[in-house]
């Protein structure tokens, strides 16, 4: 049998997706344990594939055979091309968000258990929840990573409710195809005072190949949260970034030659790093509200919801003066 990379708590508080029935080891897989089900589910490489096949867009087998799904193999071109270029995107929040994050858990919980939704890499920013020991993270994905503990899909989180202290769903909700069922999700699995932090793009550009769906503004990123009691809100990636995106994918977009894309590519980069050292000033202006490449929410789960009329109150763009 082989040994599953989770706790034995962990793994006691797994469900089946389908059905949300307790699973029971069966040799290298887990079992659901009813009846009207008895879905089986493979264990790769010690990391349970948690997929409800009838709602989700990747199968086990997917897993099974290690094919790619979400992150594609780039060619050593590619990763040469990344080395040689500055980076044009910039997160001013994260860093500080996620320090917050960790001592309000600490505070509240001696031992605090973390899901990570899309946490096959480690995030940025998220380098300040590993000096915290006493964090448990649990890295989940819908692909394998150096950091993969769990595959599942976040419209059908395989945990029993009322799981952990905190999710983190950074640069996720963009490319799920139902984030408000995502994040119902999110609610269902987190304690009654459980903590909340996203990040997700407004306006960026396509990023995530054919996985790539939705953006929101900053009221429709609070509204998606809106069963969550707010604790902070604002400006994940700013103004510059956005200007810096859209000058890349503009230059992309005069060839589709492979090689010629490349060129413009490394061209874009050293021509479009200057605009995200704008955002640490800008990022502090509601204007930037309206133009931001991307927002964070954090916030605590609540049995109140917030009312849209409420919510249009909290508009305080540059079209509110």
């Amino acid at each position: 049998m082989q040994r599953i990379c989770l706790s034995d708590d962990v793994v006691n508080s797994l469900r089946c997706p389908k059905c949300r029935s307790v699973l029971v080891s069966d040799l290298d897989s887990l079992k659901c344990a009813s009846s009207e089900c008895s879905r089986v589910y493979p264990v790769v490489d010690g990391i349970p594939v948690l997929i409800n096949e009838d709602d989700s867009v990747f199968s086990m087998s997917d897993f099974v055979d290690h094919k790619s799904t979400f992150f594609r193999r780039r060619s050593r071109i590619a990763e040469l091309i990344e080395k040689i270029t500055p980076t044009s995107g910039k997160n001013v929040s994260a860093s500080r968000n996620y320090e917050r994050f960790a001592q309000t858990l600490v505070k509240q919980c001696s031992a605090p258990r973390v899901l990570v939704i899309g946490g096959s890499i480690l995030g940025e920013g998220m380098e300040h929840l590993l000096g915290y020991r006493q964090i448990e993270l649990i890295d989940s994905d819908i692909s394998f990573g150096p950091r993969t503990k769990l595959i599942c899909d976040a419209h059908d989180i395989p945990f029993v409710d009322n799981t952990f202290d905190g999710v983190i769903a950074q640069a996720v909700l963009e490319h799920v195809l139902d984030p408000y069922r995502c994040v119902e999700e999110i609610h269902r699995v987190m304690k009654s005072d459980g903590l909340v932090y996203a990040e997700t793009p407004f306006m960026q550009p396509v990023h995530g190949s054919c996985y790539d769906f939705t953006r929101f503004t900053y009221l429709g990123h609070r509204r998606l949260f809106r069963a969550f009691s707010e604790i902070d809100s604002g400006v994940a990636c700013g103004p510059g970034v956005s200007l810096a995106g859209a000058w890349k994918y503009f230059l992309w977009s005069f060839s589709s030659n492979r090689l010629m894309r490349k060129a413009l590519q490394i061209a874009a980069s050293y021509t479009a790093m200057i605009w995200k050292y704008f955002d640490p000033y800008l990022m502090h202006k509601d204007s930037a509200l309206d133009a931001a490449s991307g927002f964070y929410f954090m916030g605590r789960k609540s049995h109140e919801v917030l009312t849209d009329r409420d919510l249009l109150r909290l508009y305080r763009g540059g079209f509110s003066q």
